[in-house]
């Protein structure tokens, strides 16, 4: 990538639609949308759609999800904690205001994932608190050539999932079900390994794929979370305190290369950082809406103080 090409992707930023500039009234955003039947095309093109000025209230954003997500999804083997709150709608990740969550695609390290989110703004912060996105093609481009060609073979999550007390996500609340049949159904197509240990945890192994090329643009994007499952990521203070409770094969979830090789805390240093610093700020108001292509864009979120609450559905 040359300095131009750079400049030129850090310009994109989400499309937004007002019902001002639409030409519809507050509360109409289902037949805005009922009249526009290429959104699919129109969302590829645009990564992310920004909906403001709407009104759309909590208990009529059914029919919303309805046209935006197709096939609403249920957030299996999710590893950030949330609440299920509708019919395949949740609560966006619960996790302490004061912290920034970095940038990542939904569920990248999974054998499926979907294809669309939509966030939803039903209460607005105080302050800070926005959603932030960055285009994936401009993350992966921004990367050093040595760190793109050490993840070129992709990597490998680990997850140790409690019965019930443990740090991280049991595996009833990863599955939402209690049936081991069920999980180890999912797992076997998932192409994922596993083994339940005499505790009842559950040791899951996968190898993924650290980019991927966006089945309708073409575009090679990053498309990873291996800075999330990191140890580096947590902090030389954290990350020590946890060495000490646990050995690096028990953590609640870590990530090697593909091979089994360390990743060096330098390299998803860099990622977790150019993530972040390439993110596009979605501030909220009561009543937004924001769909992105979970391929072509990552998201994350800003620190916060007040009452915030955005839910979120996704689709395939």
């Amino acid at each position: 990538m040359t300095m131009k090409d750079l400049a030129e992707l850090r310009a994109w930023k989400p499309y937004e639609i007002t019902a001002d500039t639409s030409g519809s009234a507050p509360g109409s955003l289902p037949e805005f949308l009922a009249s526009h039947d290429n959104f699919n095309a129109f969302l590829t093109e645009k990564k992310a759609i920004v909906f403001r000025g709407f009104s759309v209230a909590e208990d009529s954003l059914d029919p919303v999800l309805d046209q935006l997500l197709p096939n609403r999804l249920a957030y299996v083997h999710g590893n950030s904690p949330r609440t299920k709150v509708g019919s395949n709608v949740y609560t966006s990740t619960e996790y302490p205001q004061e912290f920034t969550i970095s940038m990542h695609n939904e569920l990248s390290y999974g054998h499926r994932w979907p294809s669309r989110l939509v966030f939803y703004c039903a209460t607005a912060p105080a302050t800070g608190g926005a959603t932030t996105v960055v285009d994936g093609e401009l993350w992966l481009a921004s990367l050093e050539p040595e760190v793109r060609e050490a993840f070129a073979g992709g990597v490998r999550y680990n997850q140790n999932l409690h019965d019930g007390i443990g740090l991280g996500k049991s595996w009833q609340d990863t599955f939402e079900t209690d049936d081991r049949a069920a999980v180890e159904a999912f797992l076997k197509e998932a192409e994922a390994e596993w083994s339940w240990q005499p505790d009842g945890a559950l040791r899951i192994t996968q190898i993924r794929r650290s980019t991927l090329v966006h089945p309708e643009s073409g575009t090679e994007v990053w498309f990873n979370q291996s800075d999330q499952w990191h140890p580096a990521s947590l902090g030389d203070e954290t990350a020590a305190e946890l060495a000490q409770i646990l050995p690096a094969e028990e953590l609640p979830q870590s990530v090697t290369f593909a091979d089994g090789t360390p990743i060096p805390d330098a390299y998803v240093l860099q990622v977790r950082d150019r993530g972040l610093e390439n993110a596009v700020d979605v501030n909220w108001a009561q009543g937004d809406l924001l769909v992105i292509d979970n391929v072509a864009v990552g998201h994350g979120r800003g620190a916060f103080t007040g009452d915030r609450r955005i839910l979120v559905a996704m689709t395939d």
